[in-house]
């Protein structure tokens, strides 16, 4: 009696889950249609034995007997040459409803997390002064996040599929967003130590959630969208440079209007609210580590078909073993450069212009030069793998080069004749750095999985976490390391002659991919 009330339980929350899904999914079909139009089929193409494969229109089977897999070719064995793309270019399609729901929800937390991310900037340093803390202490604040996504990244990526992407995802967001409220309690706080000590605590807390759930979102893009994974990457990476864009703008506004504890406490709680939804809407995987094929199940919550993906966990040694690889290592270079460099000039481009003298509302316009470029061209760069127009080899080359030439101009560099630092040339200079960034960043991630798999890894959840972790972990390390670095180029040599510096290791990067 009791397994029947419980069955009989499970049913109404199923149910009650569906309806809520086909709900959202008329309100995100409708918007979706009007800004988003993929191009190529949707749905899975992995052919696997005993996979579930979606039809034509991309939605899942309403049945429950696999579909056999047209026949492959035998895995490559390991190589160290670049590998071609990861997906293929298909005739017309849509988004299945499942895509669909990943592609909003994604969309929204990305812009959310981002902007919780870098809300505090315009007043963290002034109430951090005011408890007697120094620049070169609350400065490590800000770093000790990117430094502790770049120690947890690569864990979360290797045991990914032990935990659950889905899981992971969800807990990932919701301790960043209970983080986020209590950084805003800080102020209640007056001692200098433990102003200090609190600060660095909440900032590393965060950063292991924030570092989870990017991981896991990365993962669950390569599983979801097989045959877009640069474009809805690109697309997501522009809803994160949104929010990174306009998180200072929201935090200073927010915190005129109600203090030190209203930005953080706003953005924490939409935060929090996101990830309650997600908790509530986001289809789940039917993950099991017992199964040794992958197969499909009908998921039952959400309404429709989900992968079960087999346990195909790398050795112990997967970390190494994909670093191993070249493409895979010049991948991880080339995205740790270009976060050096973004870190460069978050450190040092304004006191560089501080000799014109600007308010503080219009450099913080020309720091949106340069984030609002490379949110335009992330999903530029997308599509344009996606549809095998352009390769990945080569937008990185034109990546590296294009943030190699723009130091000339931003500072611009010192062998140019007799040349003053001039405004307008060094907004160009941001322009052509932000187009650049999005010819790395989106190509370097799809052509490290796509590495990956030539090389050896197989195809399932534990590749696509591992290198997922290591794309998170070489930003992080960039991100790390260009204000440091930055600081004590700034400090021994000024800006103009280091910034030959950032855009030598560029110039380095296009010699490796020729």
């Amino acid at each position: 009696m009791s397994g029947h009330v419980a069955r009989t339980s499970d049913a109404v929350k199923v149910q009650t889950r569906t309806d809520r899904l086909d709900k959202f999914e008329d309100c995100i079909q409708i918007i979706g249609s009007r800004i988003w139009k993929p191009q190529g089929r949707v749905f899975r193409t992995e052919a696997t034995p005993g996979v579930m494969v979606a039809s034509e229109t991309g939605e899942w089977p309403s049945t429950a007997p696999s579909v056999p897999a047209a026949p492959t070719t035998p895995p490559p064995s390991p190589n160290t040459s670049r590998a071609p793309s990861v997906h293929s270019a298909g005739g017309s399609g849509k988004f299945s409803r499942r895509q669909w729901i990943f592609a909003a929800i994604f969309g929204a937390v990305h812009f959310a997390s981002a902007a919780c991310i870098s809300l505090q900037a315009p007043f963290y340093p002034e109430e951090a002064e005011s408890k007697g803390v120094t620049p070169s202490q609350y400065g490590f604040v800000f770093g000790i996040f990117e430094l502790t996504s770049f120690l947890s990244s690569p864990f979360f990526g290797k045991y990914l599929e032990s935990l659950g992407p889905i899981f992971t995802y969800n807990a990932g967001l919701f301790v960043s967003a209970v983080c986020s409220c209590l950084f805003g309690l800080l102020d209640l706080v007056q001692q200098k130590e433990d102003f200090l000590i609190l600060s660095f605590a909440i900032r590393i807390v965060e950063a292991l959630g924030t570092s989870a759930s990017v991981t896991a979102s990365f993962t669950i893009i390569a599983i979801e969208f097989p045959e877009t994974v640069a474009t809805t990457f690109a697309t997501l990476e522009t809803f994160f440079g949104l929010g990174l864009i306009a998180g200072p703008s929201i935090g200073g506004f927010l915190y005129q209007i109600g203090g030190y504890k209203t930005p953080f406490m706003v953005m924490g709680g939409v935060l929090l609210s996101t990830a309650a939804l997600t908790f509530c809407i986001l289809p789940a995987f039917n993950h099991s580590s017992d199964d040794k094929n992958e197969t499909t199940e009908s998921n039952s919550e959400a309404g429709v078909k989900s992968p079960k993906f087999a346990s195909l966990q790398p050795n112990k040694d997967g970390l190494l073993a994909a670093l191993s690889l070249p493409p895979v290592f010049l991948d991880c270079l080339s995205i740790a450069a270009t976060s050096l460099s973004l870190g460069f000039i978050s450190a040092t481009l304004e006191p560089h212009l501080r000799q014109f003298s600007l308010q503080p509302s219009v450099i913080g316009a020309v720091f949106v030069v340069n984030g609002g470029c490379y949110a335009i061209s992330a999903p530029l760069v997308g599509r344009l793998c996606d549809n095998e127009i352009l390769t990945t080899n080569v937008a990185l080359i034109l990546g590296h080069a294009s943030v190699a030439v723009s130091y000339f101009a931003t500072g611009p560099a010192p062998f140019l004749p007799e040349t003053s630092t001039i405004l307008w040339l060094s907004i160009l200079g941001l322009f052509i750095h932000g187009i650049g960034t999005g010819f790395v960043l989106v190509p370097a991630f799809v052509d490290g999985m796509a590495s990956a798999l030539s090389g050896g890894f197989p195809g399932g959840v534990s590749t696509y976490s591992l290198i997922s972790g290591l794309w998170a972990s070489s930003f992080a390390l960039g991100a790390f390391a260009g204000p440091s670095i930055g600081g004590i180029l700034f400090d021994s040599i000024g800006f103009r002659k280091g910034s030959l510096v950032v855009s030598s290791v560029h110039v380095i990067c296009v010699s490796f991919f020729l």
